[in-house]
């Protein structure tokens, strides 16, 4: 179990975060704490957001009063919604903010169900409550409740925090759910610097992404649609606008992704590993097969974009260790779509050969370019020969037309002598 505590001067973006996977049906209400709402857990940011005012001071020692937490269990933990009432209510009590306001969300938007809480970290007279070494203990307070409840333990910190992807299942139905799913934990457990990069990232896992343009009014819009695809790529069922899953995955927040993406590889050097693994790789591969498999054995998938013609004129690669998605040309001149497209451009033509010849056999009807030449001759000797009035049944062989010419005038001669 991972617990990430924020904090912060925006209520209502704390509250509206929430509410807007409330609206889409991907995150609820489980309870509220010492606050003055209805019990059917309906209720609008406005109401919170009186709530929370009433109960917090306008004079107010600090500029961050607002407290935000979320609490990831392990993907594997299966728990109720009453076992993560329990966790969030032991977890805040513990932390020292047991008799504080606060909200509990239990978001559903990813496959690891995860719980929000947000609350005041100032008392009545706007003071900040005691936060000394409030990471410590809230660690050493995820580590109790692991116990407790028989949770995994946060071993592996990095990995827990990760979004796990699932390839989408158009066959599988809530076909919109799983595009949400595979799309909000690509685009933020990912790093990308262009809309290609974020395409062939989503292509592996079922997904198309496509940019829209326009104008409405007069005014230019530009927005995104997922559509899910079938194994070979092809678009399956309806498409959904982003809008219908959540600004998160909109064109603008994929927009400051790809920046934020870039900064980030580039000062946390990100790229250094996907680079050594493929330059080795294209060193002892001896061939297109070998060297996917090279790349897969070690977490990174290739993805090769070609023509009808078998060119390939792009590559990507997705470092699944590094969580980094990389075109070849960032990498290098050396790993450009050029030079893969030398490597391999003669596997290409060999395999369209070895087709070619494949269903040139397959064909009943075929007749070999020199069997053909005899047989049409053949034919064009009987059909001669039932025309001819010799006496040889057409056995011999008849006169063209310029030999009985050069007869005739042969025997002229002899009749002018």
């Amino acid at each position: 179990m991972v617990a990430k505590i924020s904090t912060g001067g925006n209520m209502f973006g704390a509250l509206a975060y929430n509410q807007n996977k409330v609206d889409s049906e991907e995150a609820k209400v489980l309870f509220s704490n010492r606050m003055l709402l209805g019990e059917d857990g309906n209720f609008s940011i406005g109401e919170c957001m009186r709530s929370f005012e009433m109960q917090m001071p306008v004079q107010l020692s600090t500029k961050k009063p607002i407290l935000h937490i979320s609490i990831n269990p392990h993907p594997e933990d299966v728990l109720s919604d009453s076992q993560l009432s329990d966790i969030a209510r032991e977890y805040m009590r513990k932390l020292g903010y047991g008799d504080q306001p606060y909200l509990v969300y239990k978001h559903t938007d990813i496959d690891r169900y995860h719980i929000h809480i947000v609350s005041l970290r100032v008392d009545e007279n706007g003071r900040p409550l005691n936060d000394r070494f409030e990471h410590r203990r809230s660690k050493q307070i995820t580590r109790e409740l692991e116990r407790k409840y028989n949770l995994h333990p946060a071993e592996r910190k990095e990995r827990a925090e990760r979004p796990k992807l699932k390839k989408v299942d158009y066959a599988a139905g809530d076909v919109k759910h799983q595009i949400g799913n595979a799309v909000k934990a690509a685009c933020y457990g990912y790093r990308f610097q262009s809309f290609g990069e974020y395409r062939a990232l989503l292509a592996t896992y079922n997904i198309c992404a496509e940019e829209v343009k326009g104008e409405i009014n007069g005014r230019p819009y530009e927005g995104i649609v997922y559509s899910a695809t079938d194994d070979k790529g092809e678009k399956v069922g309806n498409p959904v606008k982003a809008s219908r899953i959540g600004k998160s995955v909109g064109y603008e927040a994929v927009r400051r992704r790809m920046e934020k993406s870039g900064e980030a590889i580039k000062n946390g050097k990100l790229k250094e590993r996907t680079w050594k693994i493929v330059a080795t790789a294209m060193q002892t591969a001896r061939n297109r097969q070998k060297f996917e498999q090279e790349l897969k054995r070690q977490g990174i998938d290739v993805v090769f974009r070609q023509n009808d013609s078998g060119r390939i004129y792009g590559v990507t690669f997705i470092d699944h260790d590094s969580r980094v998605v990389l075109n070849g040309s960032r990498l290098g001149k050396e790993f450009s779509a050029n030079v893969f497209n030398g490597l391999y451009s003669d596997e290409r033509k060999t395999d369209m050969r070895q087709e070619q010849s494949t269903n040139r056999e397959q064909q009943p009807d075929f007749v070999p370019r020199e069997n053909l030449v005899s047989g049409v001759a053949s034919v064009l000797g009987t059909f001669g020969g039932l025309l001819g009035s010799g006496t040889s049944g057409g056995d011999e062989p008849q006169d063209t037309a310029s030999q009985k010419r050069k007869k005739k005038k042969k025997k002229r001669t002899r009749r002018i002598d």
